[in-house]
């Protein structure tokens, strides 16, 4: 269980079964965080950062995407947010260092977040970080927001 799941609601609980098909808005956005396995988790109770329980009963196979709005109310829209977690981390030198890397995590059906810098991110993975360092490539541990898809989740 998640340290922000909860065995039972309570008065504060709202019951979600279908996602809002609005933004937040000018709401006050209150920031859910969650890794990329409790993304793909969307029958459980959760305590929200301000107290409310969210109830998640949403169809199997949804996925909560970052930024993805959970419930709205009069005063404040719930937003999915990417949770520090550990993660793998290369900063390719060139395209080529680049390529390699992303074949190699890829090979492995992992997820990569690609940043503006073209550093390269993924859910560590110790198989896949001595692979890396094999291919002579630098792989260092992070604990940082990762808002890829779990292992698992790959598709052809």
């Amino acid at each position: 269980m998640a340290a922000n799941d909860v065995p039972g609601g309570d008065a504060r609980s709202v019951r979600i079964e279908s996602l809002p098909r609005l933004d937040a808005g000018e709401r006050a956005r209150v920031e859910v965080p969650m890794s990329a396995v409790d993304r793909r988790r969307v029958r459980r109770r959760l305590v929200t950062p301000d107290g409310p329980v969210l109830e998640l009963a949403l169809p199997t196979g949804s996925v909560l995407g970052v930024g993805l709005v959970l419930h709205v109310d009069d005063e404040r829209a719930y937003v999915v947010t990417a949770q520090a977690e550990a993660t793998l981390v290369v900063r390719p030198r060139d395209l080529a260092e680049a390529a390699r890397a992303g074949h190699l995590i890829g090979n492995l059906h992992r997820d990569v977040e690609v940043l503006a810098d073209g550093t390269l991110v993924t859910l560590y993975d110790a198989p896949l970080e001595a692979r890396l360092r094999a291919a002579g490539l630098a792989a260092t541990y992070e604990d940082r927001p990762f808002s890829g898809r779990a292992p698992g989740e790959h598709a052809h």
